[in-house]
């Protein structure tokens, strides 16, 4: 438990990391090709460009706070939420809880949605406190 617990100051990386990349990720194409995007999802042109600006925004904030200050990290954590919860009402809630592609559902629900919001929210409210090193008393 010990060499677990000297790991436990960079934890905050493994989510910080993953938040980052799946927003990069979702938010690229829709800088780059916003056109195209904005015909496929049936949104207007702006709103995307828009969207894709602020999942870009929030993932170069959200690692900028893991080396930098705490607000970065907390307005992360904020914009991720709402970012989430535009993309739980406006299409995965209609599909239910299930993301994994089992029943007519087509893989659409929004478990995973839920979850991101999760981790968004413990690091606006945590910011960069939950970088600090765990003593565990034995």
């Amino acid at each position: 438990m010990d060499q677990l617990n000297k790991l436990s100051g960079i934890a905050h990386w493994l989510p910080r990391l993953s938040l980052a990349a799946i927003f990069i990720y979702h938010g690229f194409p829709k800088v780059a090709m916003t056109g195209d995007v904005s015909a496929m999802m049936g949104m207007p042109f702006a709103m995307v460009l828009i969207l894709g600006i602020a999942e870009i925004g929030g993932a170069l904030l959200m690692l900028w706070g893991g080396f930098g200050p705490e607000w970065t990290t907390r307005m992360a954590g904020l914009i991720f939420t709402a970012i989430m919860i535009g993309a739980i009402v406006m299409v995965h809630a209609q599909y239910g809880w299930n993301s994994i592609n089992m029943g007519n559902n087509g893989g659409r629900g929004m478990e995973f949605q839920v979850l991101i919001i999760a981790v968004s929210l413990l690091y606006a409210l945590k910011g960069n406190s939950i970088k600090k090193k765990v003593e565990v008393a034995v």
